[in-house]
């Protein structure tokens, strides 16, 4: 069986020849080096595309001034709004947010939206590349990602406290956004979505967040990409036990990544019992902790003790979708499926 059809098939719930053993992406590899085409030639790839624009910003994405390097300016009719981003040799990050006040973001909303020109272009390049050797995915935000990565984290936690209808009403508008862009991804071709988002609600926000701001949003999101017979795939790092049965309820197809104690709460036996037949479970390995650190004979005594309890139809053996793993872990990725094969 081929990594695509295993990975469908978990995805699906159906039988399959074996656990997959899915990494996401490559990790800090060279993509051209010989553990890359290893990595994709015996484990069951998961691979992130990019949908080739921003669904929030639209075309206003071209129209942002660049005052200085780094320090962003655009011009609205309700105002003028500025943000800051600061860059090393190494990483970048937001220093100054674009919404600093509930002002900030009416200013946003008084935009009159013109939305993006998407590209599938990586999409169709990168699954021509991987072949029947994995899944490509193209990676979409939810839409409280829009509120959430807008405002800093501080400030998305303050105005859900104190400004709930606008942080509400940015999430309403942000979901239209990106399901408009699901659609038009569906249409030219794209059967698998990889949803982010979800952890800015379960982490900062708590239970009445999920009841607001994921179940109202998400629910038709994913509605949209199965009308379309695409497969929705969703993200949610952290503590998400108490949340099983919440996230269940949005009606994806797969969830990651379920990392363990200590990082997590998720222990697979238990994880699939309470979330029962509906979700294919993925992950709960630590990319960096254990695939990155340990050596395989640790890294597969881990794996075994981890899987013991669960049944093997929906679910897929995975990491912490780090992006940022090396060779050890690649190569103990690759020890995995070959263990997994025998």
């Amino acid at each position: 069986m081929k990594s695509r059809e295993r990975l469908l098939k978990a995805i699906r719930k159906e039988k399959v020849d074996r656990i997959p053993v899915a990494p996401w992406g490559l990790g800090k590899l060279d993509p051209h080096s010989d553990v890359a085409r290893q990595l994709i030639t015996k484990t069951d790839i998961l691979i992130e595309a990019s949908p080739g624009a921003d669904p929030f910003w639209g075309e206003y994405i071209n129209s942002l001034q660049v005052v200085e390097e780094g320090f962003f300016h655009l011009s609205t009719p309700a105002g003028e709004f500025y943000w800051r981003l600061r860059r090393t040799d190494i990483t970048q990050a937001i220093v100054e947010y674009p919404f600093k006040s509930p002002a900030d973001a009416e200013r946003f909303l008084s935009l009159p939206y013109r939305r993006p020109s998407f590209s599938l272009k990586n999409f169709f390049e990168l699954r021509s590349w991987i072949g029947d050797e994995g899944l490509v995915l193209v990676g979409i935000p939810n839409g409280v990602c829009l509120p959430a990565s807008f405002f800093s984290p501080e400030d998305f936690c303050l105005n859900w406290a104190l400004n709930p209808s606008l942080i509400r009403k940015l999430t309403e508008v942000g979901t239209e956004r990106v399901i408009a862009m699901v659609e038009e991804l569906c249409r030219e071709g794209v059967d698998a979505f990889r949803i982010i988002g979800g952890e800015y609600v379960t982490q900062q926000l708590g239970p009445k967040g999920v009841d607001s701001l994921l179940k109202p949003y998400d629910i038709p999101l994913i509605e949209t990409i199965h009308r379309y017979g695409a497969i929705a795939y969703y993200h949610n790092h952290g503590k998400v036990k108490r949340f099983l049965g919440d996230l269940k309820a949005l009606g994806m197809d797969a969830l990651d990544p379920l990392e363990a104690p200590p990082w997590g709460d998720v222990e697979l036996g238990e994880a699939q019992k309470m979330i029962g037949d509906a979700v294919c479970l993925v992950g709960n390995l630590d990319d960096m902790e254990i695939l990155n650190k340990m050596d395989e004979e640790m890294v597969k005594n881990i794996a075994l003790e981890r899987i013991k309890d669960i049944k093997p139809r929906g679910f897929i053996l995975g990491g912490t979708a780090s992006g940022i793993f090396g060779e050890r872990a690649a190569r103990n990725f690759i020890a995995l499926a070959e263990m997994m094969g025998n």
